[in-house]
Protein backbone atom coordinates (compact mmCIF):
# COMPACT_ATOMS: atom_id res chain seq x y z
CA UNK A 1 0.00 0.00 0.00
CA UNK A 2 1.22 3.48 -0.85
CA UNK A 3 0.49 6.68 1.09
CA UNK A 4 1.35 10.25 0.14
CA UNK A 5 1.26 13.17 2.55
CA UNK A 6 2.23 16.83 2.37
CA UNK A 7 4.17 18.05 5.42
CA UNK A 8 2.42 20.72 7.47
CA UNK A 9 5.45 22.91 8.00
CA UNK A 10 4.62 26.16 9.73
CA UNK A 11 2.49 24.70 12.50
CA UNK A 12 5.41 22.76 13.94
CA UNK A 13 8.00 25.47 14.46
CA UNK A 14 8.16 24.85 18.19
CA UNK A 15 8.93 21.15 18.00
CA UNK A 16 11.32 19.56 20.47
CA UNK A 17 12.99 17.53 17.72
CA UNK A 18 14.74 20.44 16.00
CA UNK A 19 18.42 20.03 15.30
CA UNK A 20 19.06 23.58 16.45
CA UNK A 21 21.62 24.54 13.80
CA UNK A 22 21.42 27.62 11.62
CA UNK A 23 21.46 26.81 7.92
CA UNK A 24 21.04 28.66 4.63
CA UNK A 25 17.48 29.07 3.43
CA UNK A 26 16.34 26.14 1.33
CA UNK A 27 13.68 26.34 -1.34
CA UNK A 28 11.96 24.18 -3.91
CA UNK A 29 10.54 20.68 -3.60
CA UNK A 30 12.02 17.93 -1.45
CA UNK A 31 10.63 14.47 -2.15
CA UNK A 32 11.27 11.80 0.48
CA UNK A 33 10.44 8.10 0.07
CA UNK A 34 10.14 5.95 3.21
CA UNK A 35 9.83 2.21 3.75
CA UNK A 36 8.83 2.71 7.40
CA UNK A 37 5.25 1.59 6.88
CA UNK A 38 4.56 0.16 10.34
CA UNK A 39 2.62 2.65 12.49
CA UNK A 40 5.26 3.61 15.08
CA UNK A 41 8.26 4.10 12.76
CA UNK A 42 6.03 5.80 10.19
CA UNK A 43 4.80 8.33 12.75
CA UNK A 44 8.36 8.90 13.97
CA UNK A 45 9.70 9.57 10.48
CA UNK A 46 6.81 11.82 9.49
CA UNK A 47 7.24 13.84 12.69
CA UNK A 48 10.97 14.19 12.09
CA UNK A 49 10.38 15.33 8.51
CA UNK A 50 7.80 17.87 9.65
CA UNK A 51 10.31 19.23 12.19
CA UNK A 52 12.89 19.63 9.45
CA UNK A 53 10.30 21.44 7.38
CA UNK A 54 9.59 23.80 10.26
CA UNK A 55 13.22 24.86 10.15
CA UNK A 56 13.00 25.41 6.38
CA UNK A 57 9.60 26.93 5.59
CA UNK A 58 10.70 27.71 2.05
CA UNK A 59 10.75 23.99 1.24
CA UNK A 60 7.74 22.10 -0.04
CA UNK A 61 8.24 18.60 1.37
CA UNK A 62 6.37 15.63 -0.05
CA UNK A 63 6.63 12.38 1.89
CA UNK A 64 5.67 9.06 0.33
CA UNK A 65 5.41 5.95 2.51
CA UNK A 66 5.57 2.55 0.79
CA UNK A 67 5.00 -0.85 2.38
CA UNK A 68 8.42 -2.28 3.25
CA UNK A 69 8.16 -5.43 1.15
CA UNK A 70 6.77 -3.50 -1.83
CA UNK A 71 9.56 -0.94 -1.41
CA UNK A 72 12.17 -3.66 -1.89
CA UNK A 73 10.73 -4.57 -5.28
CA UNK A 74 10.19 -0.96 -6.40
CA UNK A 75 13.41 0.75 -5.33
CA UNK A 76 15.44 0.11 -8.48
CA UNK A 77 12.61 1.35 -10.68
CA UNK A 78 12.04 4.60 -8.83
CA UNK A 79 15.76 5.30 -8.44
CA UNK A 80 16.10 4.93 -12.20
CA UNK A 81 12.93 6.55 -13.52
CA UNK A 82 11.55 9.25 -11.21
CA UNK A 83 13.90 9.46 -8.27
CA UNK A 84 13.00 11.17 -5.00
CA UNK A 85 15.53 13.44 -3.32
CA UNK A 86 15.93 11.19 -0.27
CA UNK A 87 15.16 7.49 0.18
CA UNK A 88 15.47 4.99 3.02
CA UNK A 89 17.40 1.77 2.64
CA UNK A 90 20.01 -0.38 4.43
CA UNK A 91 23.76 -0.29 4.93
CA UNK A 92 26.70 -2.35 3.63
CA UNK A 93 26.08 -5.00 0.98
CA UNK A 94 22.38 -4.15 0.76
CA UNK A 95 23.28 -0.76 -0.73
CA UNK A 96 26.01 -2.16 -2.98
CA UNK A 97 23.85 -2.93 -6.05
CA UNK A 98 22.61 0.66 -6.18
CA UNK A 99 26.06 2.10 -5.59
CA UNK A 100 27.56 -0.02 -8.38
CA UNK A 101 24.68 0.89 -10.70
CA UNK A 102 25.36 4.60 -10.10
CA UNK A 103 21.96 5.16 -8.46
CA UNK A 104 23.14 6.50 -5.07
CA UNK A 105 24.92 9.83 -4.61
CA UNK A 106 28.43 9.94 -3.15
CA UNK A 107 28.08 11.87 0.14
CA UNK A 108 31.69 11.58 1.30
CA UNK A 109 31.70 15.37 1.67
CA UNK A 110 29.23 15.06 4.56
CA UNK A 111 31.39 12.44 6.26
CA UNK A 112 34.34 14.85 6.08
CA UNK A 113 32.44 17.36 8.24
CA UNK A 114 33.51 17.19 11.93
CA UNK A 115 29.94 16.90 13.23
CA UNK A 116 29.57 13.62 11.34
CA UNK A 117 33.16 12.39 11.23
CA UNK A 118 33.63 12.74 14.98
CA UNK A 119 30.28 11.31 16.09
CA UNK A 120 29.41 8.58 13.57
CA UNK A 121 32.77 6.83 13.36
CA UNK A 122 31.43 3.43 14.41
CA UNK A 123 29.07 3.29 11.41
CA UNK A 124 31.38 4.73 8.74
CA UNK A 125 32.55 1.33 7.56
CA UNK A 126 28.98 0.17 7.00
CA UNK A 127 28.35 3.21 4.78
CA UNK A 128 31.59 2.85 2.78
CA UNK A 129 32.08 1.19 -0.61
CA UNK A 130 35.22 1.76 -2.70
CA UNK A 131 36.50 4.23 -0.12
CA UNK A 132 33.46 6.51 -0.41
CA UNK A 133 30.32 6.99 1.68
CA UNK A 134 26.92 6.63 0.05
CA UNK A 135 24.41 7.65 2.69
CA UNK A 136 23.95 8.12 6.43
CA UNK A 137 22.57 5.78 9.10
CA UNK A 138 19.60 6.77 11.23
CA UNK A 139 19.15 3.82 13.60
CA UNK A 140 20.75 0.55 14.59
CA UNK A 141 20.64 -2.01 17.37
CA UNK A 142 23.16 -4.21 19.09
CA UNK A 143 23.71 -7.94 19.10
CA UNK A 144 25.33 -9.73 21.99
CA UNK A 145 24.91 -12.49 24.53
CA UNK A 146 21.88 -12.17 26.80
CA UNK A 147 22.24 -14.45 29.78
CA UNK A 148 20.57 -15.59 32.98
CA UNK A 149 22.39 -13.57 35.63
CA UNK A 150 20.86 -15.66 38.42
CA UNK A 151 22.22 -18.88 36.91
CA UNK A 152 25.70 -17.39 36.53
CA UNK A 153 25.58 -16.22 40.15
CA UNK A 154 24.38 -19.64 41.33
CA UNK A 155 27.35 -21.27 39.59
CA UNK A 156 29.86 -18.57 40.58
CA UNK A 157 30.50 -17.52 36.98
CA UNK A 158 31.62 -14.14 35.68
CA UNK A 159 31.01 -12.60 32.27
CA UNK A 160 33.74 -14.08 30.04
CA UNK A 161 36.33 -11.82 28.45
CA UNK A 162 37.98 -14.55 26.36
CA UNK A 163 36.90 -17.62 24.41
CA UNK A 164 38.67 -19.84 26.95
CA UNK A 165 36.62 -18.29 29.75
CA UNK A 166 33.49 -18.67 27.62
CA UNK A 167 34.15 -22.41 27.20
CA UNK A 168 35.00 -22.81 30.88
CA UNK A 169 31.71 -21.18 31.84
CA UNK A 170 29.94 -23.40 29.35
CA UNK A 171 31.37 -26.56 30.89
CA UNK A 172 30.20 -25.47 34.34
CA UNK A 173 26.73 -24.81 32.95
CA UNK A 174 26.64 -28.21 31.25
CA UNK A 175 27.78 -29.87 34.46
CA UNK A 176 24.80 -28.27 36.21
CA UNK A 177 22.44 -30.06 33.81
CA UNK A 178 21.70 -27.08 31.59
CA UNK A 179 22.62 -26.09 28.05
CA UNK A 180 24.88 -23.09 27.52
CA UNK A 181 22.94 -21.51 24.64
CA UNK A 182 19.48 -21.68 23.24
CA UNK A 183 19.04 -21.14 19.51
CA UNK A 184 16.40 -21.87 16.91
CA UNK A 185 17.76 -22.42 13.40
CA UNK A 186 14.56 -23.46 11.65
CA UNK A 187 14.69 -20.22 9.69
CA UNK A 188 18.49 -20.43 9.21
CA UNK A 189 19.49 -16.80 9.81
CA UNK A 190 20.17 -17.27 13.51
CA UNK A 191 23.12 -19.54 12.69
CA UNK A 192 24.47 -16.62 10.67
CA UNK A 193 24.81 -14.60 13.86
CA UNK A 194 27.04 -17.24 15.42
CA UNK A 195 29.20 -17.41 12.30
CA UNK A 196 29.51 -13.62 12.18
CA UNK A 197 30.83 -13.39 15.71
CA UNK A 198 33.09 -16.43 15.57
CA UNK A 199 34.60 -15.28 12.28
CA UNK A 200 35.04 -11.64 13.33
CA UNK A 201 36.53 -12.66 16.69
CA UNK A 202 38.86 -15.19 15.07
CA UNK A 203 40.09 -13.10 12.13
CA UNK A 204 38.63 -9.60 12.42
CA UNK A 205 36.16 -7.39 10.60
CA UNK A 206 38.24 -6.89 7.44
CA UNK A 207 38.62 -10.63 6.87
CA UNK A 208 34.90 -11.15 7.44
CA UNK A 209 34.13 -8.51 4.82
CA UNK A 210 36.62 -10.06 2.39
CA UNK A 211 34.71 -13.32 2.68
CA UNK A 212 31.41 -11.47 2.26
CA UNK A 213 32.78 -9.77 -0.86
CA UNK A 214 33.91 -13.04 -2.41
CA UNK A 215 37.63 -12.33 -2.03
CA UNK A 216 38.26 -15.33 0.24
CA UNK A 217 37.29 -18.93 -0.53
CA UNK A 218 35.11 -20.83 1.90
CA UNK A 219 37.68 -23.64 1.82
CA UNK A 220 40.40 -21.21 3.00
CA UNK A 221 42.19 -22.55 6.09
CA UNK A 222 41.29 -19.39 7.99
CA UNK A 223 37.57 -20.02 7.44
CA UNK A 224 38.12 -23.60 8.57
CA UNK A 225 39.66 -22.24 11.78
CA UNK A 226 36.47 -20.29 12.45
CA UNK A 227 34.47 -23.49 12.08
CA UNK A 228 36.96 -25.34 14.28
CA UNK A 229 36.27 -22.84 17.06
CA UNK A 230 32.54 -23.27 16.52
CA UNK A 231 32.89 -27.05 16.61
CA UNK A 232 34.46 -26.88 20.06
CA UNK A 233 31.15 -25.54 21.35
CA UNK A 234 29.10 -28.00 19.30
CA UNK A 235 31.13 -30.98 20.50
CA UNK A 236 30.72 -29.84 24.11
CA UNK A 237 26.96 -29.97 23.64
CA UNK A 238 26.67 -26.22 24.20
CA UNK A 239 23.50 -25.71 22.13
CA UNK A 240 20.00 -26.96 22.84
CA UNK A 241 19.07 -30.18 21.10
CA UNK A 242 16.93 -30.22 17.94
CA UNK A 243 17.39 -26.48 17.41
CA UNK A 244 16.70 -26.99 13.70
CA UNK A 245 13.05 -27.56 14.67
CA UNK A 246 12.63 -24.23 16.47
CA UNK A 247 12.26 -20.63 15.36
CA UNK A 248 14.13 -18.12 17.50
CA UNK A 249 10.90 -17.31 19.32
CA UNK A 250 10.27 -20.99 19.98
CA UNK A 251 13.76 -21.28 21.45
CA UNK A 252 13.13 -18.63 24.12
CA UNK A 253 11.39 -20.92 26.64
CA UNK A 254 14.69 -22.76 27.17
CA UNK A 255 16.29 -19.63 28.64
CA UNK A 256 13.09 -18.50 30.36
CA UNK A 257 12.70 -21.88 32.08
CA UNK A 258 16.37 -22.09 33.02
CA UNK A 259 17.13 -25.04 30.75
CA UNK A 260 19.68 -22.90 28.90
CA UNK A 261 21.75 -20.08 30.33
CA UNK A 262 22.14 -17.66 27.40
CA UNK A 263 21.22 -16.67 23.86
CA UNK A 264 23.17 -14.79 21.16
CA UNK A 265 20.62 -12.40 19.71
CA UNK A 266 19.79 -8.85 18.78
CA UNK A 267 18.21 -6.47 21.28
CA UNK A 268 14.78 -7.27 19.81
CA UNK A 269 14.81 -10.40 22.01
CA UNK A 270 14.65 -8.36 25.22
CA UNK A 271 10.96 -7.45 25.05
CA UNK A 272 9.67 -11.04 24.70
CA UNK A 273 12.08 -12.23 27.40
CA UNK A 274 10.85 -9.55 29.76
CA UNK A 275 7.24 -10.34 28.90
CA UNK A 276 7.95 -14.00 29.72
CA UNK A 277 9.07 -13.05 33.23
CA UNK A 278 12.80 -12.36 33.03
CA UNK A 279 13.19 -8.98 34.71
CA UNK A 280 16.48 -7.09 34.69
CA UNK A 281 17.49 -8.81 37.93
CA UNK A 282 17.57 -12.14 36.10
CA UNK A 283 18.57 -11.07 32.59
CA UNK A 284 21.88 -9.45 31.70
CA UNK A 285 24.08 -8.83 28.67
CA UNK A 286 27.73 -9.10 27.67
CA UNK A 287 29.79 -8.44 24.56
CA UNK A 288 30.87 -11.56 22.65
CA UNK A 289 34.34 -12.27 24.07
CA UNK A 290 37.73 -12.15 22.41
CA UNK A 291 38.96 -15.23 20.57
CA UNK A 292 42.23 -14.19 18.90
CA UNK A 293 44.24 -11.78 21.08
CA UNK A 294 44.85 -8.44 19.42
CA UNK A 295 41.88 -8.69 17.01
CA UNK A 296 39.81 -5.51 17.43
CA UNK A 297 36.27 -6.29 18.52
CA UNK A 298 33.65 -5.78 15.82
CA UNK A 299 29.90 -6.11 16.27
CA UNK A 300 26.77 -6.98 14.37
CA UNK A 301 24.55 -3.92 14.41
CA UNK A 302 22.01 -3.91 11.54
CA UNK A 303 21.66 -0.33 10.36
CA UNK A 304 18.85 1.49 8.55
CA UNK A 305 19.88 4.35 6.32
CA UNK A 306 18.98 7.42 4.28
CA UNK A 307 20.40 7.99 0.78
CA UNK A 308 20.33 10.68 -1.87
CA UNK A 309 19.52 9.16 -5.27
CA UNK A 310 22.00 10.11 -7.99
CA UNK A 311 19.04 11.43 -10.05
CA UNK A 312 17.66 13.60 -7.23
CA UNK A 313 16.54 17.10 -8.19
CA UNK A 314 17.22 18.96 -4.93
CA UNK A 315 20.52 17.63 -3.65
CA UNK A 316 21.30 20.73 -1.59
CA UNK A 317 18.16 20.29 0.51
CA UNK A 318 18.71 16.53 0.61
CA UNK A 319 22.19 16.99 2.07
CA UNK A 320 20.83 19.34 4.70
CA UNK A 321 18.18 16.78 5.57
CA UNK A 322 20.85 14.10 6.05
CA UNK A 323 22.79 16.44 8.37
CA UNK A 324 19.59 16.99 10.35
CA UNK A 325 18.80 13.27 10.63
CA UNK A 326 22.16 12.38 12.19
CA UNK A 327 22.41 15.36 14.55
CA UNK A 328 22.68 14.39 18.21
CA UNK A 329 19.33 15.64 19.49
CA UNK A 330 17.35 14.34 16.51
CA UNK A 331 19.01 10.97 16.97
CA UNK A 332 18.11 10.99 20.66
CA UNK A 333 14.49 11.80 19.87
CA UNK A 334 13.72 9.41 17.03
CA UNK A 335 15.39 6.44 18.72
CA UNK A 336 13.81 6.80 22.15
CA UNK A 337 11.50 4.14 23.51
CA UNK A 338 8.34 5.97 22.50
CA UNK A 339 9.54 6.09 18.88
CA UNK A 340 11.92 3.56 17.25
CA UNK A 341 13.15 2.14 20.56
CA UNK A 342 16.62 1.47 19.14
CA UNK A 343 20.06 3.07 19.34
CA UNK A 344 21.11 6.51 18.08
CA UNK A 345 24.04 6.44 15.66
CA UNK A 346 25.47 9.71 16.99
CA UNK A 347 27.88 9.13 19.88
CA UNK A 348 26.83 12.48 21.36
CA UNK A 349 23.18 11.44 21.69
CA UNK A 350 21.39 10.37 24.83
CA UNK A 351 19.66 7.04 25.33
CA UNK A 352 16.50 6.19 27.24
CA UNK A 353 16.90 4.87 30.76
CA UNK A 354 16.86 1.26 29.60
CA UNK A 355 19.53 -1.12 30.83
CA UNK A 356 20.14 -2.91 27.53
CA UNK A 357 19.90 0.12 25.28
CA UNK A 358 22.48 1.89 27.45
CA UNK A 359 24.81 -1.11 27.47
CA UNK A 360 24.44 -1.49 23.71
CA UNK A 361 25.04 2.23 23.11
CA UNK A 362 28.22 2.17 25.18
CA UNK A 363 29.43 -1.00 23.45
CA UNK A 364 28.86 0.31 19.93
CA UNK A 365 30.01 3.87 20.60
CA UNK A 366 33.08 3.12 22.74
CA UNK A 367 33.98 -0.57 22.81
CA UNK A 368 33.77 -1.71 19.18
CA UNK A 369 36.97 -0.44 17.56
CA UNK A 370 36.90 -3.21 14.96
CA UNK A 371 33.85 -1.87 13.11
CA UNK A 372 30.18 -2.64 12.66
CA UNK A 373 28.88 -5.45 10.47
CA UNK A 374 25.31 -5.61 9.24
CA UNK A 375 24.53 -9.28 9.92
CA UNK A 376 25.20 -12.23 7.65
CA UNK A 377 22.20 -11.94 5.32
CA UNK A 378 22.82 -8.22 4.78
CA UNK A 379 26.60 -8.37 4.33
CA UNK A 380 26.60 -11.30 1.87
CA UNK A 381 24.79 -11.18 -1.49
CA UNK A 382 21.31 -12.64 -1.22
CA UNK A 383 21.96 -15.89 -3.12
CA UNK A 384 25.25 -16.49 -1.32
CA UNK A 385 23.64 -15.79 2.04
CA UNK A 386 20.75 -18.18 1.40
CA UNK A 387 23.01 -21.06 0.41
CA UNK A 388 25.56 -20.36 3.13
CA UNK A 389 23.01 -20.15 5.94
CA UNK A 390 21.69 -23.52 4.86
CA UNK A 391 25.24 -24.80 5.18
CA UNK A 392 25.69 -23.20 8.60
CA UNK A 393 22.61 -24.93 9.93
CA UNK A 394 23.75 -28.23 8.41
CA UNK A 395 27.14 -27.82 10.10
CA UNK A 396 25.53 -27.28 13.49
CA UNK A 397 23.55 -30.52 13.09
CA UNK A 398 26.15 -32.58 11.18
CA UNK A 399 29.58 -31.03 11.85
CA UNK A 400 31.36 -33.92 10.10
CA UNK A 401 29.89 -32.61 6.83
CA UNK A 402 32.04 -29.47 6.97
CA UNK A 403 34.40 -30.23 4.06
CA UNK A 404 31.50 -31.01 1.73
CA UNK A 405 29.66 -27.89 2.88
CA UNK A 406 32.64 -25.63 2.23
CA UNK A 407 33.32 -27.12 -1.21
CA UNK A 408 29.66 -26.60 -2.10
CA UNK A 409 29.83 -22.99 -0.94
CA UNK A 410 32.95 -22.38 -3.03
CA UNK A 411 30.94 -23.40 -6.10
CA UNK A 412 28.10 -21.10 -5.12
CA UNK A 413 30.59 -18.29 -4.60
CA UNK A 414 32.04 -18.78 -8.09
CA UNK A 415 28.56 -18.48 -9.58
CA UNK A 416 27.37 -15.54 -7.49
CA UNK A 417 30.43 -13.30 -7.72
CA UNK A 418 31.61 -13.89 -11.27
Amino acid sequence: MRFTTKSMLMALAGSTMLAGTATAELTGDLKIFLDTSNPAPRATMEKMIADFGAEHPGLNIETTVIDREAYKTQIRNFLTADAPDVATWYAANRMSPYVKAGLFEDVSDLWAEPAIADNLASTKGAMTIDGKQWGVPYTYYQWGIYYRKDIYEELGLNEPATFEEMKSNCQAILDSGRKCYTIGTKFLWTAGGWFDYLNMRTHGFDFHMELANGDVKWTDDRVKQTFANWRELIDMGAFVDNHQNYSWQESLPFIVNGEAAAILKGNFAVAPLREAGLDDGKLDFYQFPEITPGIALAEDAPTDTFHIPANASNKEAAREFLRFVVSANVQSEINNGANLGQLPVNAGSTVDDDKFLNEGFTMLSENSPGGVAQFFDRDFPAEMAAEAMQGLQEFMVFPDNLDDILKRLDKVQERVYK
